[in-house]
């Protein structure tokens, strides 16, 4: 799952990475106005955590543009502005969430977990296709009730299909979800077959159908119909 933190203390952007990352979530940061903008327009995350004090601009001004071009963005204002109207204003305009700095990062995390299985996975904690299980708090996948040994590349694809069931994804998606700014370096998507075809193996080698259908020249679909 795929977050961009926009915060312009260098330290605190740094400390935020570092921990999210180790709560298994793929990180890009944005220190001002104008990158925050260009990211949060051009790009798709499972949360932004957006500052309102920034470089250039409003953090507001970013959510009232964020939110009249992608309503379904999953926003959590992080700010020393704690001021009522503040808050207010903020989730008037279509933030999930408002978490006043200080915070303690465990709690950011929760949050974060929480707003990314409402908007991705209706609320639940599990999502069940036929026999195929994934427990998304846990991280544990299963298929007939037997644990799949997959990475965590891999786990983070089949999470990115199973909230996309039926649609297909492009293989530059699925690239920039799994390595983030990192994407832009990739030549070609040797990287992206190589998740995919050892996530259909896994899966096809547990027992269950052939979920992950390539689309010629587009990219690939989970089709849960299998089931």
């Amino acid at each position: 799952m795929k977050l961009l933190i926009v915060e312009d203390e260098p330290e605190l952007a740094a400390g935020l990475g570092s921990y999210l990352r180790g709560q298994h979530f793929v990180c890009e940061l944005a220190a001002t106005f104008d990158q925050a903008q260009e990211k949060m327009l051009l790009y798709d995350y499972d949360c932004i955590l957006l500052d309102l004090t920034l470089p250039g601009g409003d953090g507001l001004a970013l959510l009232r543009e964020l939110k009249q071009q992608r309503p379904e963005a999953g926003v959590i204002i992080t700010s020393a502005r704690n001021a009522v109207d503040d808050r207010i204003a903020g989730l008037q305009l279509g933030a999930d969430d408002y978490l006043p700095k200080p915070f303690h990062l465990p709690e950011l995390s929760a949050r974060v977990a929480a707003i990314v299985r409402r908007r991705r996975y209706n609320g639940a904690n599990m999502v069940q296709v036929g026999q195929l299980t994934v427990d998304i708090a846990a991280r544990v996948a299963t298929q007939g009730g037997q644990p799949l040994n997959l990475t965590r590349t891999e786990l983070d694809l089949l999470l990115l299909l199973l909230a996309n069931q039926g649609r297909v994804i492009s293989k530059g998606a699925i690239a920039e979800h799994l390595s983030g700014d990192a994407a832009e370096q990739f030549d070609t998507y040797e990287t992206v077959y190589a998740h995919v075809k050892n996530l259909k193996r896994k899966l096809t080698e547990a027992g269950a159908p052939n979920y992950i259908r390539m689309v010629y020249g587009l990219g690939y679909r989970f089709d849960a119909d299998l089931a």
